[in-house]
């Protein structure tokens, strides 16, 4: 990800985690729908707690962060 697009997904997760505090799932929509309107369709999202992934990815096209400090978000385009 660009700086810019990195700063605006960041902002983003933190808006969707906020407004959708009691739901992971509709965090998750929130962010993925707002990217694929954005950036193009094809973006992966997963908001929680305690899970595990394995993808392939490239640095430019992932994001992965914790918000509130043990809330994870992983965000990738399908590339």
């Amino acid at each position: 990800m660009n700086e810019e697009m990195r700063v605006e997904a960041m902002e983003l997760c933190v808006t969707a985690c906020e407004k959708h505090s009691s739901s992971n799932e509709a965090a998750a929509k929130l962010i993925k729908e707002t990217m694929d309107k954005k950036f193009g369709a094809a973006w992966h999202v997963v908001v929680g707690m305690g899970f595990g992934f394995e993808i392939n990815y490239e640095v430019k096209n992932i994001l992965y962060m914790f918000f509130g400090g043990n809330t994870a978000i992983c965000l990738s385009e399908h590339f």
